[in-house]
């Protein structure tokens, strides 16, 4: 079965969707006023506030165009089918003829292809088989790539693993072993597994560089699909990547897998396309909200983000399941986006520092100090926050407003202070600015949305435990904070914003733009150890489908800021 590329690339393949960005991804920049027209009056010795512009240019995302999305996807002879091919894949998981290492791989083909979902159960079964066997840590007869596999799989998968697991592929004087530098296969499969350490653990960060190296030595002397995924993996770690892009694109490299299995084919195919169907709905009843709420045509200054928006709660959550949270996440996003080009493009800084006001009271009375243009846009965040936490307190017992304001505030705040910093000439060094960068990016606002949307949980005890791990939600954000300034801060400096990360770390040194980089790309992969501490070392009270949704925010953006 062919996959229906037309209704894929509408949604999820086209290069000029993924790349648009949104949180807070800008267009090329101008200097030029939003309106010509505008004019000091000297009878009357007003003036209006000179304001900036991006010159924003129109979505080709048109409301028209996105309601008339069909797919072919959506009747009972798919679902049917999708059912049948299940409980084939979940007979061949059960093969106890299987090996391990057959196993293992099928696993990862299965997770890869973006089916993880429906086999929950299966999966775990097979992996506490093979956790519980006697000699895991001390296996020296394997390949190099069933090692690195099996690490890799247990620790994504929660199992404690520790790193001494690869102790036997050095030698004596402490070296990986020469032999391993022709397995390309189990090069690649390290170099995976390397990305999944944590702060202090040396032998994998030494895979990790020696990997790397290695790779890009033998890249071009390898068979074709092996060597499409080094180029892949060397682009972007598997660890790092959205997992919904990353199901396309391993579409194409698993039917040219040796020995890979018909059924699994076909289900990654028609699982791919029924979902998408799911995905075009949430779009089209998005589409219909932001039409609806009528901002974009009151704020005409500010990008209209709807279907960079739902990327972004589409990476966090595929799953045809999570419709709901798409829907909230992506009005979360439009929100953002809208109220960041209010602070960065238009607002002065007299309205801003009146609008951060109103923002902190949460009361519809302070709109009467602020311009028409403001009063639109606080009434349209207090509606729709206050229209959320109504929704969770219905579905959930629980009143998140406390907490969701709370997490606005903090936002308005941090853009209040960037402004400050722009009209003041404030240039700030590499602390300074991410100690408000990281708020201003928004993940916290996102990710307090996502906790009560995704609620699983006692609400009063879910949230109990979530101050306990604010260091998930603080290097998610940072991550997603740099990758946004290694991807956009040129263009947001051409319209005069402030210092962005590199800039502020080549203030303060004097290092040059491409050693800056190389000191924010290492911040990023620092940023991934704490992730991955917070994530795998098995503390974590909180719910295992938050823990995904919050390390996914920082995989989306590494996707739209590349």
């Amino acid at each position: 079965m062919a996959l229906h590329l037309q209704v894929l690339s509408t949604l999820s393949y086209s290069k000029s969707f993924i790349h648009c960005g949104s949180l807070p991804q800008r267009a090329p920049l101008s200097h030029q006023s939003i309106d010509s027209n505008i004019k000091c009056l000297a009878s009357t010795h007003s003036c209006e506030p000179t304001r900036r512009s991006a010159n924003y240019q129109p979505s080709i995302w048109g409301f028209d165009f996105i309601q008339s999305l069909k797919s072919d996807y959506k009747g009972e002879a798919s679902m049917i089918r999708n059912k049948k091919l299940v409980e084939e894949v979940k007979q061949k998981l059960d093969d106890g003829s299987m090996g391990h290492l057959g196993l293992l791989e099928l696993i990862d083909d299965i997770q890869r292809l973006g089916l993880g979902y429906h086999f929950g159960e299966e999966i775990k079964k097979a992996l506490d088989t093979i956790v519980c066997m006697k000699d895991i840590e001390t296996r020296t007869n394997e390949s190099l790539h069933a090692t690195a596999l099996r690490f890799r799989l247990l620790r994504q998968y929660g199992y404690e693993v520790n790193q001494g697991m690869f102790n036997h592929l050095k030698d004596g004087a402490g070296n990986f072993k020469a032999s391993y530098f022709k397995d390309e296969k189990g090069i690649l499969s390290l170099y995976e597994a390397s990305h999944l350490a944590v702060e202090g653990e040396c032998i994998l960060e030494e895979a990790k560089h020696f990997t790397k190296t290695t790779l890009k030595k033998i890249n071009g002397n390898m068979e074709s699909n092996l060597e499409k995924q080094v180029n892949h993996a060397l682009e972007l770690p598997l660890h790092w990547r959205m997992p919904r892009l990353e199901a396309r694109w391993y579409i194409d490299v698993y039917e040219k897998k040796e020995n890979s299995v018909p059924a699994l084919i076909e289900l990654a195919k028609l699982d791919f396309n029924t979902v998408q169907a799911v995905h075009q709905e949430n779009a089209a009843d998005l589409s219909m909200w932001w039409k609806n709420l009528g901002l974009r045509d009151e704020l005409n200054f500010a990008r209209d983000s709807l279907i960079q928006s739902f990327l972004w709660a589409l990476g966090q959550n595929h799953e045809p399941q999570y419709s709901d949270f798409r829907i909230e996440l992506g009005k979360v996003n439009i929100l953002i986006t809208t109220i960041d080009d209010v602070y960065d493009v238009y607002g002065s800084l007299e309205e801003l520092e009146l609008f951060t006001d109103a923002v902190e009271s949460w009361d519809v009375k302070a709109m009467e100090q602020l311009p028409d243009y403001m009063k639109i846009c606080f009434l349209a965040l207090f509606n729709t926050v206050n229209e959320l936490a109504y929704f969770h307190l219905k579905k959930f017992r629980f009143d998140s407003l406390p907490f969701l304001k709370k997490a606005w505030i903090g936002l308005c705040k941090s853009y209040l202070l960037e402004a400050k910093w722009y009209y003041n000439s404030h240039k700030t060094t590499l602390e300074e600015y991410l100690n408000n960068a990281v708020v201003s990016i928004a993940g916290n606002v996102i990710l307090i949305h996502c906790f009560f949307s995704l609620q699983q949980t006692t609400p009063d005890e879910g949230f109990d435990r979530l101050p306990q791990y604010l260091s998930l939600l603080h290097w998610s954000s940072m991550i997603v904070r740099l990758a946004d300034d290694l991807g956009t801060s040129v263009a947001e400096l051409k319209r005069g914003d402030v210092l962005k990360s590199i800039q502020s770390y080549m203030h303060q040194t004097g290092a040059s733009e491409e050693v800056a980089r190389e000191h924010i790309s290492h911040l990023i992969d620092e940023a991934w150890k704490q992730i991955n501490k917070d994530t795998f070392t098995n503390e974590s009270l909180l719910p295992q489908l938050y823990i995904k949704t919050t390390v996914n925010l920082a995989r989306v953006s590494l996707c739209v800021y590349q």
